[in-house]
């Protein structure tokens, strides 16, 4: 069971009720709890922009969508598979279904970075997309591979277990914003999917586990090249964000919430 405890500055997850509360924090369990918690638009707005990554909001909107994202960003940098994986623990079936997935949509995320490299504005911007591209075809391709040996993952295994329904998702959304030609909708989904994966990479404890599956997972995640990239998207999609705010708000939407759900496939039978 997962407990979130709201406080003045942040959400902090725990496993189980408190014994006490502080005065003004708030305690819920579920959607249906945060969506009924006392929470003023200025205190949902600090919540959410207080998340590593997200889309700073001056205005709350629609106040059932935030709190459906403030839910799944949360959920996700606190899931079941991010603990295994920090404590070196997610059994072999679990982590083979996760990356096979996960490299399954590779294709469509090289996709993305394209249209991202083709839309972006400025040389600059051109040229550090055009590095992480190499990156992700080299050492994070050869990472999968490694592990794909290490867990007994044939290539006939790889090319027939099914899409997941998150996986399938993933491909469209991210077909979808390249075909968009929208440099700020391309950065939308691109944010979302590394920061929120460096946001729960960062939170690993050290020692990293023995199991380079889990410990080099870890790693490309939370590198200092990793995190100049990252904020190197957030600075981007602030600068451009702005001008199609309606178009980035619903990519990021839509993004986060695959990113909760595709972690929980991988524990699907």
């Amino acid at each position: 069971m997962r407990i979130y405890i709201i406080g003045n500055d942040g959400i902090t997850l725990c496993r189980e009720p408190p014994a006490a509360v502080s005065k003004g924090e708030i305690v819920v369990a579920s959607t249906e709890e945060l969506h009924a918690a006392p929470l003023s638009g200025k205190r949902l707005l600090a919540l959410w922009n207080a998340l590593p990554g997200v889309e700073k909001r001056r205005k709350v909107g629609d106040r059932a969508a935030l709190i459906d994202q403030l839910w799944s960003w949360s959920h996700a940098v606190g899931h079941r598979f991010v603990k295994g994986l920090f404590a070196g623990a997610v059994p072999d079936a679990v982590m083979a279904r996760y990356l096979i997935q996960d490299h399954r949509f590779l294709d469509s995320f090289l996709t993305l970075l394209g249209a991202v490299l083709a839309s972006a504005d400025t040389f600059a911007a051109r040229l550090r997309f055009g590095r992480f591209i190499g990156m992700v075809s080299s050492e994070e391709n050869t990472y999968f591979l490694r592990a794909f040996e290490a867990l007994g993952v044939t290539e006939d295994r790889r090319a027939a277990d099914p899409d997941t329904q998150p996986t399938a998702g993933f491909q469209a959304i991210m077909r979808e914003a390249a075909e968009t030609r929208s440099y700020a909708g391309a950065l939308s989904v691109l944010v979302v999917a590394e920061w929120l994966y460096l946001d729960w990479a960062s939170r690993a404890p050290k020692p990293l586990p023995d199991n380079f599956v889990h410990a080099e997972w870890i790693t490309l995640h939370d590198n200092l090249g990793f995190r100049g990239f990252v904020d190197f998207l957030r600075a981007e999609l602030d600068r451009v964000g702005p001008a199609q705010a309606d178009l980035c708000r619903d990519f990021f939407r839509r993004a986060v919430a695959l990113e909760l759900s595709f972690f929980e496939a991988a524990y699907a039978e």
